[in-house]
């Protein structure tokens, strides 16, 4: 009730920017968008036009554009920063947490991140570079260096003098990591243990001597199913030789399982997981024709494959309206199975090991399908067309393209993951045409064979 309740204010709140946008109330727009959280308002520019984003944009003060900054799409800041002069860009980044910076420099255009980079400092510039040295998608890229380390030979009551003086912690601080000298990554202190330890009690009688750590290489993907299993709320990131150089909390998790799940969603349509709603006309025209061409392309070749039998369509009419249901059904049934080993994929539970098993299952599933659904078809036919040999050419097609799409759907993401293609992007492209042609072809083919 209470997050439903919540929901209705932010809406109201953002409603309530609109309007006064719209009635030139520029002052009260002003104060309103410092009134709201900066995901909030991030939330309003991406729900905006160009132009009103724009406007926006200017009134906001610049000492919250690095917090909003953090919240927008990639589509959407990027379209931001490529109006804003270097300087201010560079102010925005300032206080800008590691893993936030490397996201938002790395999607920027070359042109654009070269100049933000000439307008930084000596030691923002550094910054800003160590933090595009790890590869995308790793855990060196999200993690965040803002740790806080103690030794093992200090007692408890040192480390809780020495964190008042800090005076505030890292957000999401659950725990301490335990260092030697040289950095290396040696136990881990819970806060919970820490403050209810005596405070005379070593460091080293309650730490977790085999701390479970990340490598600053190990993909996103991988660290959020660690993160899942282990139910962590952070964890230590080291580098090759175990030495701790940042770490990783519940919230940069989050967004990980977000955007992986955006990403299946819009790859299923040939779309761009981080595309501006309110992109220019021009641009989303350009992103989305790439997959319409491609669609095109495998579209004109299910069609030669019914060019082949332009003689037998001429002669018997009544195939031209069943050729669609062969293909249809196996398209269906590929889809059913494609989606559930992409999903596995991404849980992990596909694993060379068990792969050739999933592919017989599907095997069987496709054949048992196929052999129900073609009696079926076969029994409509024959009673509605009054055309037994036509209920069976159908029955065929049917049985041959229901086993080919199992196969395909379960095949082809493991394929294509081997060959470094995203399946959820190309997948549904590739089976689809599979299951047209091999629908068509056997359909037609058999029908000539039999029914001419």
């Amino acid at each position: 009730m209470s997050e439903t309740l919540e929901s209705k204010n932010i809406q109201a709140r953002l409603t309530s920017i609109g309007d006064s946008l719209n009635a030139g109330a520029f002052v009260r727009v002003r104060k309103l968008l410092h009134d709201i959280p900066a995901g909030d308002v991030a939330l309003l520019l991406e729900s905006s036009p160009t132009k009103t984003r724009d406007e926006l944009w200017k009134m906001l003060d610049a000492d919250f554009h690095t917090d909003v900054l953090e919240e927008l799409s990639e589509d959407v800041r990027n379209g931001i920063i490529t109006k804003m002069m270097p300087a201010s860009v560079v102010d925005a980044l300032e206080d800008m947490d590691t893993d936030d910076l490397a996201e938002t420099l790395s999607s920027l255009p070359d042109n654009v991140l070269s100049n933000i980079l000439k307008s930084m400092d000596a030691q923002d510039r550094h910054r800003a570079e160590k933090a595009l040295s790890y590869g995308e998608d790793t855990a060196g890229f999200i993690m965040n260096t803002d740790t806080i380390t103690v030794r093992h030979d200090v007692n408890v009551d040192v480390v809780l003098r020495y964190l008042r003086l800090r005076t505030e912690l890292p957000e999401n601080t659950d725990t301490l990591y335990v260092v030697n000298r040289q950095d290396f990554l040696i136990g881990t202190v819970s806060l919970s243990k820490l403050i209810t330890a005596n405070t005379d009690t070593s460091v080293n009688d309650i730490m977790d001597d085999e701390p479970e750590s990340l490598t600053v290489d190990m993909d996103e993907s991988q660290v959020a199913k660690m993160f899942e299993r282990y139910d962590w709320l952070s964890a230590p990131v080291v580098d090759a030789e175990g030495k701790l150089v940042g770490r990783i909390t519940i919230d940069d998790v989050v967004d990980i399982i977000r955007e992986d799940a955006e990403h299946s969603m819009m790859s299923m349509a040939g779309l761009d997981d981080e595309e501006d709603t309110f992109a220019p006309v021009g641009q989303s025209t350009k992103r989305r024709s790439v997959w319409l061409g491609v669609n095109l392309v495998t579209a004109l070749l299910a069609a030669a494959v019914s060019d082949l039998f332009e003689s037998t369509l001429s002669q018997l009419a009544v195939l031209a309206i069943l050729n669609t249901i062969v293909p249809s059904m196996g398209g269906v049934a590929g889809n059913q199975t494609l989606t559930l080993v992409i999903r596995g994929m991404a849980l992990g539970h596909v694993t060379p090991m068990n792969s050739l098993w999933l592919v017989r299952k599907e095997l069987a599933i496709g054949f048992l399908n196929g052999l129900i659904w073609a009696v079926l078809i076969a029994s409509v036919i024959a009673v509605w067309k009054q055309d037994y040999v036509l209920g069976g050419v159908i029955a065929f097609a049917m049985m041959i393209n229901m086993v080919a799409a199992g196969l395909a759907g379960a095949t082809l993401p493991i394929i294509m993951k081997k060959m470094k293609i995203d399946p959820a992007l190309a997948g549904s492209v590739i089976l689809t045409t599979i299951t047209d042609v091999v629908g068509i072809f056997a359909f037609l083919g058999t029908a000539t064979i039999f029914l001419i």
